[in-house]
């Protein structure tokens, strides 16, 4: 999967997304991307990629030309248009179900604005959708697309070391995840699980399941509320909640 991204300060993203997961995802091929400084196509000599609003108020405005010619040197040579997103708290709100939906696309353009935004012209030129990662103000567009860019980045075969490293993380199948331990069996007098030294796989899975259950239960109850229950699970959830009590 291919990501460009059009910003103002392209090496954050090497710097965030050169290690790690995405950075031996990026070294075997398996996703690329691009990070476009978008001063590089201001057509003023002091490289000047905003100005002030018309009609006044506070603040500069991320002027039209430039970003544009900054995504027209990307499509030039395509015979088709990537999806381009536009990082904004207008967006809709990046969840999982989104980023499982962008992880199907084989190309996308990032566009991180700043200062008061970007000129109306932009969004009606280029942009096909918008997407805030929450309903707070950051001071660009940088770190939302690296949240998006890992997110989807994890759901490209290859990028993990098998499907199972995903499927069963939180918010995957709109559940959170169960509880994990690792050595020693003992800490400070707390001992993990029976059931998860008993070998026993089909308890262990049938543990986990309500254990994700009972988690999302009392953390975020909001996601249990979208979802609809079978009956089995909504009997492990019985029994898990009456053993708490």
């Amino acid at each position: 999967m291919r990501f460009d991204v059009l910003t103002l300060f392209p090496e954050l993203f090497d710097a965030v997304l050169g290690e790690s997961i995405i950075g031996r995802a990026r070294e075997n091929n398996i996703i690329e991307i691009n990070a476009i400084n978008i001063r590089d196509f201001s057509d003023n000599k002091h490289r000047k990629v905003d100005d002030y609003p018309y009609g006044g108020g506070g603040g500069m405005v991320m002027m039209a030309q430039p970003v544009c010619d900054a995504f027209d040197s990307i499509v030039k040579n395509l015979s088709y248009k990537p999806k381009l997103i536009y990082l904004s708290p207008q967006g809709r709100v990046l969840n999982q179900e989104i980023v499982k939906e962008l992880s199907k696309e084989k190309h996308l353009v990032l566009l991180c604005g700043h200062y008061e935004g970007i000129d109306e012209r932009i969004i009606e030129e280029i942009v096909d959708e918008e997407i805030s990662i929450g309903d707070y103000v950051l001071t660009g567009g940088e770190l939302p697309a690296m949240v998006l860019i890992d997110a989807v980045s994890r759901l490209i075969p290859g990028v993990l070391s098998g499907e199972e490293s995903y499927s069963q993380e939180s918010h995957y199948d709109g559940l959170l995840e169960y509880p994990q331990y690792t050595r020693p069996y003992e800490y400070k007098g707390k001992k993990v699980p029976d059931v998860l030294m008993s070998g026993h796989h089909a308890n262990i899975t049938r543990w986990r399941r309500q254990q994700s259950l009972k988690r999302t239960y009392l953390k975020r109850p909001d996601l249990l509320e979208k979802l609809d229950l079978g009956k089995e699970d909504k009997e492990l959830l019985r029994e898990a909640l009456e053993r708490s009590e």
